[in-house]
């Protein structure tokens, strides 16, 4: 009896411990119509998820509004019932968008086919105003509320709502065929395995899955250049700068799951990049629990990995720095500035020092920093680790790096989006251990890029910040990143944020 569990079996930890190698050497160089077909693909996509939250969100506002609006034409603003009037509306707006959920109303299938949700739709404006008449009726109010009024709202309400939605699926239907709103997978595996699972997600109505091309280790008498007119467009490890190129948002690993070796070999290699993985289902024998399944249409997928702070998620976390970044530059200004004076009165140079590091998703960013070293000794490539007492290390330089004032620019680089102000802290490009780049000493050390990082980090407030001198010093800091990353939350994001300070006061590692 076979005992696979795909939930157990498939974690970070169980990838990590199989035969392979997942460190990447040399940047995989792409055939021309590999480069090509990732230029294509450049472009951020609108997330369904995004848009059908988004629509909730404006038609919650649209009826709530409306009611407002009709309840001051016929009553008066603050007129008779002046608090229970608006109560009354937006009790009605809440309850009708959780009855449209409960019917599916915000699926892609239903934005795409208004005709088949129109219906559902208008039960359930109905339903939210026999649920207010029998509220109104057992709590003997009813004759304090305009009939008229109501009556009003509820045409208008379903009025408004039906162009709403005849305008979104034109608009969806619209996006769909530009690609500015799909779900671009690429198929990992190829052969016949790969050609069924493709014609299977073609076969799906309204499916917004584009599938981008296919990467395959085997040579071409194996598994064919061309599988149901998708390119084979290079190897697992050229997959990894594909995807660094272009907005992928999903691999299909296309293998059985009989093949278990191979299968945990390509995501040992595949794990660190920032997207969805999913092993498809589509034609194992081994049947499991529904709840193991996630679906493309009537596809069945199992779930290997989910790209972190995604979506909704993702828009909280920006929010989040954003809000706190202005509050930090200006409760930070006049350290700022004195500091920015210091430098200047105590060497010749910029008051910045601008570093190429890498950023999310392996992409090279530029991160500011108060200057802190002697212009003409500075090591913007950081191959030399700063060490204690480092004549390169300028007087005001000391003090700043002692204290992470140096670090306080970053504020701006979380503003302008090239940061967080939470997540693992960004490296250097060169940055080395005993003649070691960072990635050839942590196997899956590129995992850390699977978010964008940070001004502080889960890491830095365990202690683990300063000097990176040793080899077990970069893969404890790598292995509190990768916590922080699988368990990230709001909650954490503010936790770090606060405890930052506290930290701040333990300076044995800083130079």
């Amino acid at each position: 009896m076979n005992n696979f569990d795909p939930k157990r079996r498939f974690t970070p930890e169980a990838v990590k411990a199989a035969d392979g190698d997942s460190k990447p050497s040399d940047k995989a160089k792409l055939s021309s119509v590999a480069q090509e077909v990732a230029a294509q693909y450049r472009r951020d996509t609108m997330s369904p998820v995004m848009l059908s939250g988004i629509l909730r969100l404006t038609e919650f506002a649209m009826l709530f509004v409306t009611g407002l609006v009709l309840y001051a034409y016929h009553v008066g603003f603050l007129g008779h019932l002046s608090w229970q009037y608006p109560l009354v509306i937006l009790a009605a707006a809440a309850a009708a968008i959780v009855f449209f959920e409960i019917m599916d109303c915000y699926q892609l299938q239903s934005l795409m086919r208004p005709g088949v949700s129109l219906g559902r739709m208008a039960l359930c404006w109905a339903t939210t105003f026999a649920l207010m008449a029998v509220t109104a009726f057992f709590m003997k109010v009813s004759a304090e509320f305009s009939r008229l009024l109501f009556g009003g709202w509820f045409v208008v309400g379903l009025a408004l709502l039906v162009c709403q939605r005849l305008i979104m699926a034109r608009v969806i239907r619209r996006w769909a065929r530009n690609g500015r709103m799909e779900r671009r997978a690429v198929i990992v595996g190829g052969g016949k395995a790969a050609e069924v699972l493709i014609r299977s997600i073609e076969q799906q109505p309204y499916n917004d899955i584009r599938i981008c091309g296919i990467f395959d280790d085997r040579d071409d008498r194996r598994s064919p250049p061309i599988v149901a007119g998708y390119p084979k467009l290079g190897t697992v490890s050229e997959l990894l700068e594909f995807a660094r190129i272009a907005r992928i948002d999903m691999l299909i690993v296309s293998l059985p799951l009989t093949a278990e070796t191979r299968v945990l070999q390509l995501l040992k290699k595949l794990w660190v990049l920032p997207v969805d993985i999913r092993l498809s289902a589509h034609s194992n024998q081994l049947q499991f629990r529904p709840r193991s399944y996630s679906y493309i249409g009537a596809v069945p997928m199992l779930d290997i990995f989910d790209k972190p702070i995604n979506d909704w998620d993702s828009v909280a976390k920006r929010a989040f720095d954003i809000i706190f970044s202005l509050l930090g530059i200006i409760v930070f200004s006049p350290v700022m500035l004195a500091t920015a004076i210091a430098i200047k009165l105590d060497s010749k140079g910029p008051v910045l020092f601008k570093q190429k590091r890498h950023g999310f998703n392996n992409e090279v960013i530029e991160v500011y920093k108060f200057r802190s070293m002697f212009t003409e000794l500075s090591d913007p490539s950081a191959k030399k680790t700063v060490t204690k007492n480092d004549p390169r290390v300028t007087r005001v330089g000391r003090i700043i790096r002692k204290t992470s004032i140096d670090e306080l620019p970053q504020f701006f680089n979380s503003l302008f989006g090239s940061l967080s102000l939470v997540g693992p802290r960004p490296h250097a490009i060169a940055a080395q251990s005993h003649n070691l780049l960072y990635n050839e000493v942590v196997d899956g050390y590129f995992a850390r890029h699977k978010v964008k990082p940070g001004v502080t980090g889960w890491a830095q407030i365990n202690g683990w910040r300063g000097e990176m001198d040793t080899d077990e010093k970069i893969r404890k800091r790598t292995e509190f990143d990768l916590y922080y990353i699988e368990n990230w939350s709001l909650w954490f994001d503010i936790k770090i944020l606060f405890l930052t300070p506290i930290r701040l006061l333990d300076t044995e590692n800083a130079y």
